[in-house]
């Protein structure tokens, strides 16, 4: 096999092929050192589910053997590898994956599983000779970050669901998976303190019935599809979806909206807003004017409790607090708002927001966290560790929050909002988007943390509507957060994705076909 012929999603850093294969049989083993007996149980899971072959797994120290052997060990960074990195050699008689962290094993195992021929995967080998071709790859991302964000408060996914997109994540290599917990439309966590949130604020009657609704009425005037929308996870369900994904190198990050976007919680708890309610939960999208009161003390006691909890639950260092389309109108408005600014010399409602964003982000930093929002929590006086999560607009402020030295993700709503139709973002405009703007000065290029996709669920209902929105779209975004930006090539993705769909197929994955994405 020459290495144009090696189908490999993202295209690692460094590939040469070698001549001959190696030769999978059941007598094949897989050493390992203690440390990564965990990825061992994964690799041999791996091989069991998807060519038959049940491996034994034995520590490097307990065996002589040196043929016909699947070598995972941690080694010292000798080639400069970043802690994801990692070094893939087949030869004819053993494979090695080698890296510096347990994180690189781990990668290294994903790109071995896409060297197997596709004609046999999933085959139970019957009759089939399993062989690898040999090959050198030496491979590490192009950005830390590389992440998928899914909406669940506009529609609800279950466990499993969610567990099959963290799968799917780690073939990819895709490493932060970006939990959009609350809106408008629902509250998806459990709160101990606050069960109103859940009891109430989790369900809602029906959704608009169509998106021409949504475009063209905003008074809540409109058709409902009569379809109840609720769930929510229990803080038990994420601490398993966190174990889950903590087995596939991907963190979990949580976002709870504020001060914005949060009609389900005032639907709970209406003595939070400026006005004092009654709220139901939403059943239409867009912005709405009803929003957390800054000038209630309250307000701050609740959010600090609400994350007080959110941090018991998720390890990540990083919490979103969304942030975004957050409207100024009951602010202006509102009594305890306006002595809010006098109180605290803020000049005017339009400083609100930061007073808001800064008073937790020093209440998460005093818990060892670290803030991300939405581009709008941009201000002048914005506290100097919020990290700034950019979709939309206003990309000169974020350049200049980066060229303070700090720092951003890159998730520009035109390319990589995979909630749009193809024929809005067609794959090739997912998949060519750069997350470094060509205005920022290459002095702070490491301020850009990486890349996210994004998927919102206003008109996905299901897991099937999930899947065909990202598949193919997720894949090109991987290729894009991993891969040297002067190795990208369409063509060359195009060729191997028609390959890598064997991947879906396999996991049965309801993808877009080339027709519908290519416009």
């Amino acid at each position: 096999m020459t290495q144009k012929e090696l189908n490999i999603i993202p295209e690692p850093v460094n590939i040469s092929s070698k001549e001959g294969a190696f030769t999978l049989n059941e007598k094949t083993l897989i050493l390992t050192d203690l440390k990564l007996k965990a990825i061992a149980e994964q690799l041999k899971q791996i091989l069991l589910s998807t060519l038959g072959l049940n491996l034994v797994i034995k520590e490097g120290s307990q065996t002589k053997e040196t043929n016909n052997i699947i070598i995972l060990k941690t080694v010292k960074n000798e080639k400069q590898l970043n802690h994801e990195g990692y070094t893939l050699i087949v030869s004819q008689k053993r494979i090695e994956i080698l890296a510096p962290t347990p994180n690189g094993i781990f990668y290294g195992i994903q790109t071995m599983r896409q060297l197997i021929p596709l004609k046999i995967i999933g085959t139970k080998n019957i009759g089939l000779k399993l062989s690898i071709p040999c090959v050198v790859i030496e491979d590490y991302p192009r950005f830390q970050c590389r992440g998928f964000m899914l909406d669940v408060a506009r529609h609800f996914f279950e466990k499993d669901e969610i567990k099959k997109v963290l799968d799917f994540m780690a073939l990819l290599k895709l490493n932060k998976f970006h939990f959009h917990l609350t809106d408008d439309q629902g509250w998806r966590v459990e709160i101990k303190k606050y069960p109103l949130l859940t009891e109430i604020g989790s369900k809602r009657e029906g959704t608009i019935a169509s998106q021409r609704s949504f475009r063209s009425n905003k008074k809540n005037k409109v058709p409902l599809d009569g379809i109840p929308v609720s769930g929510y996870y229990t803080q038990q369900d994420l601490r398993e979806l966190i174990q889950y994904a903590t087995e596939r190198f991907i963190t979990i990050i949580p976002e709870l909206d504020f001060p914005g976007h949060t009609t389900a919680a005032l639907a709970a708890y209406p003595e939070l807003s400026c006005t004092g309610g009654p709220f139901k939960v939403s059943t239409r999208f867009g912005i709405h004017k009803e929003v957390l009161c800054i000038g209630k003390e309250k307000v701050f006691e609740f959010t600090q409790n609400v994350l007080n909890e959110i941090i018991e639950i998720f390890p990540s260092s990083i919490i979103h607090i969304g942030g975004d389309e957050a409207p100024k109108k009951r602010w202006k408005k509102c009594l305890d708002c306006q002595a809010r600014i006098k109180d605290e010399s803020l000049g005017s409602v339009e400083n609100l927001q930061v007073y808001f964003t800064n008073r937790i982000a020093d209440y998460l930093g005093s818990k060892g966290r670290q803030v991300i929002g939405w581009n709008e929590i941009l201000n002048d006086k914005l506290n100097e560790n919020a990290i700034c999560h950019y979709w939309t607009m206003n990309l000169k402020q974020v350049l200049e929050h980066a060229r303070l030295g700090r720092k951003v993700v890159m998730s520009e709503m035109s390319a990589v909002y995979l909630n749009y139709p193809y024929k809005i973002i067609p794959l090739e405009r997912a998949y060519n988007y750069e997350p470094i703007p060509n205005e920022l000065e290459a002095k702070y290029h490491d301020k850009i943390l990486g890349i996210e996709a994004c998927l919102w669920t206003e008109f996905v209902k299901n897991k099937k509507n999930l899947e065909w929105q990202a598949f193919p779209r997720l894949i090109a975004v991987a290729e894009t957060g991993w891969t040297p930006k002067n190795k990208k090539n369409f063509k060359s993705f195009q060729k191997r994705l028609e390959k890598f769909n064997k991947w879906l197929d396999l996991f049965k994955v309801n993808y877009a076909k080339k027709e519908e994405y290519l416009l």
